[in-house]
């Protein structure tokens, strides 16, 4: 279980990884505007909202690449943390913007909370 669980918290990690990429560099460029359905213009009006918002995943991210290299207490915390941050945020973006956030961002995040807790429950 604790390798399950490492495994796809590491998955979540590299999503958020390429979140920030997506929001904080592409936005603007023909894979942004297809990703997030945003004409051109509307892209260049939100696009300093768009790179402060792929900060925020790139934390989520560090978080959780912390939480691999912590000791073992300090790391479980950090997982839970992390993910239920993560969770958090997915929820919201699919309630305020597109409901496929859920399935992208909170699911992944909260299958491996899910790990993490079996994995702390068998430690």
């Amino acid at each position: 279980m604790h390798t399950a669980a490492l495994i796809v918290a590491g998955l979540v990690a590299a999503l958020h990884v390429w979140f920030a990429i997506l929001e904080g560099v592409l936005f603007t460029k023909p894979l942004g505007l297809k990703t997030f359905k945003i004409s051109a213009e509307d892209a260049e009006t939100c696009k300093v909202f768009a790179q402060n918002q792929g900060l925020y995943n790139l934390f989520l991210s560090a978080g959780l690449v912390w939480s691999f290299v912590a000791e073992p207490g300090l790391a479980f915390q950090l997982q839970l943390f992390f993910l239920g941050c993560v969770i958090v945020a997915g929820v919201v973006g699919g309630v305020t913007a597109s409901k496929g956030i859920l399935f992208v961002q909170a699911l992944p995040a909260a299958i491996a909370l899910v790990l993490v807790l079996g994995a702390g429950a068998s430690a």
